[in-house]
């Protein structure tokens, strides 16, 4: 199972006192960075919401909002009375040789008038288990934006091996004859510049030159580990957890077993199977630079 690193989570709730919405958006990154938006209200929760999105989330970069409104008389905000009769004092003093008084609803703006409401350690506490459900219900959310997105990505994935593997096939079959070409055209070669000739080769000289070009063009290994490479592969993208960090080692591996195959021979037909190699790999880092 794969899990894509972009996505968006949204939940709300509504308590007897409170109105809590929690918005979750990801984009890909190689660690997991974490933004946190909230009230100073409830700003004493910020450890334990971070702790919460750890628990769930391996990688991406994560914005969370979290938005509340209380919805008793109690209100958000309160207006400091010892604050405002202060401004107020002082504006008596200058209202004395003012033309017109200052009416008390331009006071509110000052600062330190209206500040926001204070609440009891108990009050705040009591908000933590609605706090908690609303980010799991928007981390559930996400997760199933992530699974959706990821399952089409595995898709893909499971594609581009599918296009290795026949590659490699057909460079399993195409192998044998590019030794059987080499001893040819070293026979046509030697054929034409000792036809006028008195010399002679013996055969076994030119057997031991093309058994030395066959022991240089051997990617039996190369195939056998590229082979071995994709079974993990595909063994990991259809495990229980998304894994993107060893998806990708794995396909770094592949390319340079690839790498290697396409430097052993300059058989045209290879060199295209190569080709075709190295575009599939390339398609897999581009999906798994999105894979947790």
């Amino acid at each position: 199972m794969l899990l894509s690193m972009t996505g968006f989570g949204y939940a709300s709730l509504q308590t007897d006192s409170v109105h809590l919405s929690a918005e979750i958006k990801s984009v890909n990154n190689r660690y997991l960075k974490l933004s946190v938006r909230m009230p100073e209200t409830v700003s004493r929760f910020e450890s334990e919401i971070e702790k919460l999105v750890r628990s769930r989330i391996a990688r991406g970069t994560l914005n969370v909002s979290l938005r509340l409104r209380f919805l008793s008389g109690q209100g958000e905000y309160r207006i400091d009375a010892d604050v405002l009769r202060a401004y107020r004092d002082q504006l008596q003093v200058v209202e004395q040789d003012a033309v017109s008084a200052v009416p008390l609803t331009q006071l509110l703006g000052l600062p330190g008038v209206v500040r926001e409401a204070e609440f009891s350690d108990d009050e705040l506490s009591g908000l933590w288990p609605s706090i908690e459900q609303t980010l799991c219900g928007a981390l559930d959310h996400l997760e199933e934006f992530r699974r959706t997105e990821g399952e089409s990505m595995q898709r893909d994935l499971e594609h581009q091996c599918e296009v290795i593997s026949a590659e490699v096939d057909r460079v399993v079959v195409l192998a044998p004859a590019v030794v059987n070409e080499y001893r040819d055209r070293i026979l046509e070669r030697v054929r034409k510049l000792l036809q006028d000739s008195a010399v002679h080769v013996n055969e076994s000289d030119v057997i031991r030159e093309v058994a030395l070009f066959a022991d240089r063009s051997d990617v039996n290994e190369e195939i056998t580990r590229l082979r071995s490479h994709i079974e993990q592969f595909l063994k990991l993208c259809r495990g229980v957890t998304s894994q993107g960090r060893k998806l990708e080692f794995i396909g770094q591996e592949m390319f340079r077993e690839i790498n290697t195959l396409g430097s052993k021979s300059s058989h045209v037909p290879i060199a295209l199977a190569v080709v075709e190699m190295k575009t599939a790999i390339e398609r897999m880092r581009e999906v798994l630079q999105n894979v947790e």
